[in-house]
């Protein structure tokens, strides 16, 4: 069921958006070579203690998990492209990280990732990246009362097809609110003027995630981490956008952290 905020609830739900962007600031900052990745996943646990918020990950199992996560932070190293589980291992120079995080801050949810390069970047890593940023911004532009999700999806996929990357159409973006995924999906492409009809109220996770050359995936022994059939990077940008009267409202902007 796709459940429509109002003004109020859309401010109750600023504390988790900051919390949220200053959780990817410190473990994106804290990311370099060297560090484990159960450190970075240590570092977001302690400041959900801090807090007193919720972790929406840890005991999270849906169908598609192998388990329960059993960790408070996705990352996705290199190929891996979602749900990265954190595990023994180090990071190494030019590496290619993707942070995902959403906890739950007085009963309300927001959900953000971010894409770096650890170390010295590769060229083809950094435009990757801007890319996946360019089209989470096109998605959140068109996030406005009266537009239709295609609108939303089609933006998205217009700045995936200008750089030659297919899209998976299998994981994308969500409804946001007391749970971490609800209705709708927001898929990473589509056609602009079809879909859902966008209200004022509706929070949603605007989440692209590319491939270059490939829109296959694979599901590592873990039961969670997605890689790119090929071995080639991907990289991952998520905002929590709440739609309103007066434009879109990104609740987990990194600035506001």
């Amino acid at each position: 069921m796709i459940e429509l905020r109002t003004p109020a609830e859309i401010e109750a739900m600023r504390p988790a958006g900051r919390f949220v962007a200053s959780v990817l600031t410190a473990t994106s900052r804290a990311a370099d070579v060297g560090v484990n990745l159960l450190d970075l996943d240590a570092l977001a646990h302690d400041m959900i203690r801090a807090e007193g918020a919720e972790s929406c990950y840890i005991d999270y199992h849906p169908s598609f998990g192998g388990s329960p996560f059993g960790k408070v932070i996705c990352t996705s190293v290199n190929d891996a492209a979602l749900h990265g589980l954190p595990h023994d291992y180090v990071l190494r120079d030019g590496d290619l990280l993707s942070l995902d995080f959403a906890a739950s801050v007085d009963g309300w949810v927001c959900d953000s990732a971010i894409s770096i390069v650890v170390g010295d970047p590769r060229e083809e890593d950094l435009a990757l990246i801007a890319t996946v940023e360019r089209a989470l911004a096109a998605g959140i532009e068109q996030a406005h009362p009266g537009r239709r999700m295609g609108d939303i999806s089609g933006a998205i996929g217009d700045v995936a097809d200008d750089a030659g990357y297919p899209v998976n159409l299998d994981f994308g973006g969500h409804g946001v609110g007391r749970t971490m995924h609800g209705e709708p999906h927001v898929p990473n492409d589509g056609r602009r003027g079809r879909g859902l009809k966008l209200k004022a109220g509706l929070v949603i996770a605007i989440e692209p995630w590319f491939i270059p050359d490939t829109d296959e995936i694979v599901t590592d022994a873990d039961g969670w981490t997605l890689r790119s059939r090929t071995g080639t990077r991907a990289a991952h940008a998520e905002h929590t956008v709440a739609i309103t009267a007066d434009g879109p409202i990104v609740l987990t902007a990194r600035d506001e952290a």
